[in-house]
Parts: structure tokens; sequence; C-alpha cells
């Protein structure tokens, strides 16, 4: 049967190639993350080699149809302006460093215009911003750089941005950018071409583990929990996703059929700290976040991680940071 099942995938797959071509547009905003969009582009290069044939093309897009500054300082040159942008399967938004850039406008407006006609967007890295900003991910799931998730949260509270690598929901596929760019279109290969294909692309790039649209990106300060307790990483992931409103031990224990005790033990072995000082230390971060990127009054970001009072959090960033929340606001990254 799993025999008759590849025949039959690889037969739909090859009259597939033979009739289609899909064509993807990526959009570029100045200072762009470059790692991103080339990732991405290259997972699409490596399927026609691996096919001996171009089922997949892309062009490149900016505001006004001039070159674009990427972060790494690169220009690139792009192939049209948004406001002539060819028929295409997916426009994808890549963002990164600054979401205040020369044509926002123009960048708004086309993304109204291709959601209003039906038009599948994407985004890579902070790109979902944009698109919320105009409007195309109300009622989708979505997913964005771990580093802008809070203030995208914050600013768009009624979406549901999970944390996730990637998410495809319907015509809408954003991911996290770096190598969940890679992720995305590796899902993406496999829904036109199949796993086998997709497989091939992934080992040319010597991609060991393909993760899937359920795998989060890395969570607290350490980042990455790979090799730890299940149990430790389903109660960090509880404390990201409750740093406003923080949990008591006793629920956080419960979560994971644990006692408190035990819990106690648990992020001492592997985090070398107690729950409670590792749930402060989320929080903080979180803080840190908001005050780099929107303009919140601090007072709200306290109350949005979780601290009773000004003081009090102000004595806490203090004492973590090394400074107050209102000297990290007056530094620019």
């Amino acid at each position: 049967m799993e025999k008759e099942v590849r025949a039959s995938e690889s037969k739909l797959n090859q009259r597939d190639v033979a009739t289609v071509h899909r064509q993807f547009a990526f959009l570029m905003v100045e200072r762009f993350p470059m790692f991103s969009l080339a990732a991405a582009i290259d997972i699409l290069r490596s399927a026609n080699r691996q096919l001996g044939e171009t089922f997949y093309s892309w062009i490149t897009i900016s505001a006004d149809g001039e070159s674009v500054m990427a972060s790494n300082g690169l220009p690139v040159k792009v192939d049209y302006s948004i406001a002539d942008i060819p028929n295409c399967d997916i426009l994808f938004v890549a963002a990164g460093l600054s979401l205040d850039f020369p044509g926002k406008s123009k960048v708004l407006s086309g993304l109204r215009k291709w959601g209003r006609q039906g038009g599948a967007l994407g985004a890579l890295s902070v790109g979902s911003y944009l698109l919320a900003e105009a409007g195309q991910l109300d009622g989708h799931r979505c997913t964005l750089h771990w580093e802008n998730r809070a203030a995208f949260m914050e600013a768009f509270p009624s979406i549901d941005c999970t944390g996730n690598v990637f998410e495809i929901d319907r015509k809408r596929y954003t991911c996290a950018g770096g190598t969940t760019s890679i992720d995305l279109m590796l899902a993406i290969v496999r829904q036109d071409l199949g796993s086998t294909i997709a497989n091939q692309v992934a080992n040319q790039f010597n991609y060991e583990r393909v993760r899937s649209a359920t795998d989060r990106q890395r969570l607290g300060p350490e980042r990455d929990l790979t090799g730890k307790s299940e149990k430790l990483k389903r109660i960090v992931e509880l404390m990201a996703d409750t740093l406003d409103e923080p949990l008591s031990a006793v629920q956080l224990a419960k979560s994971a059929g644990l006692s408190v005790r035990q819990v106690e033990r648990l992020f001492l072995r592997h985090l070398n700290m107690t729950p409670g000082k590792y749930y402060t230390r989320l929080r903080l971060e979180r803080a840190r976040e908001l005050l780099r990127q929107t303009n919140m009054p601090i007072l709200d970001i306290a109350v949005a991680t979780g601290f009773a009072s000004h003081s009090y959090f102000a004595q806490s960033y203090r004492q973590h940071f090394g400074r107050p929340p209102s000297e990290e606001r007056r530094t620019t990254y």
C-alpha cells in the first residue's frame, strides 16, 4: 500500500510540474533582513534543481521600483514597484529592523489592494507587522520574530500571533525569519511537489530537522531548551504566555502534573535558578522589548508585564539590567 501511495504521489507531481508554474513576489522594505529573503528564494531555486526544470520563479518588488538597502548595508535591485506587480501566486513582505521607511503608505495601500483582490500574502520576519497594519491578518493566525512579538500583541490584540516558527492559515503564510524562512518554504514545496522533493531540498542545505508549524520559536533567556525536560518546556511556554497575569507556583506545577517542590528542583537542575526568578526574567525581558519597540507609557508596560506598581517595576528592572526603564527608552538600537 505504501508503494502505491508513493507511486500515486509521483505521478501526480509529474503531471502538476508539466502543467503548473508558480511565481512568488518578494516585497522588500528598507533594512529588510537579507538572510530571511535569501533563505526563502534559495529553497525555491533548489526545488527547481531537484526537479530538473523551472517550477518556481520569483520577482522582487519595492515601494517605488528603486533599489532597497538591506539591513547588512547591501543594496538590492528590484524588478517592479508595488503599483506594477504582475500576476503571482503569493506576495511576501520582507521587513526587519525598521517599520518606518520611505514609501510606507504605498506599501500598505498595495497590500490592501492585493488583499481585496483575494491574493495570497506572506511575511518574512517582521513582515507580519506590515500585513497587520494593512488589515490583512484579521481573522488569521500568524507569527513573526520573537523579539517583536510583544509589541505586535500589544498593537494588535485581536490577532492570534502564535509564536510558532511559521504559520499557514488559508491564504496567509508567515514565518519568524532567519532559518524559519527555510521551514516555511519547505512546507510550501511539500504541499506543491510532495515530501520526496522537499526532503531532497532540505538535504542540499544539510538541514537535518525540518520544523513543522507546531514548533515554537525559542523561549526564555536561554532561548534553547533542546534536550531538556518536556515538563520544563511546558511550564516555560506557559510562563511566556501569561506574563501580564503571572500564575502562582501551584498553578504552574499543576499544569505539568508536578508538585511545587518538584518544579523547583526541575528549574534548579536545568536552569540553575528558581521558577520565580526565571518568571521574573521573562517578564523583564518582555518589558525591555516593549520599551525598545513601542511608545507605550512605562506604567502601561509595567502592567502589561505583571508588575503591580511602577516603583517595583523600576526597581526590578534596574536590578536586572543595571539601568532604569527610562534610560532604556532613550537608547537608540
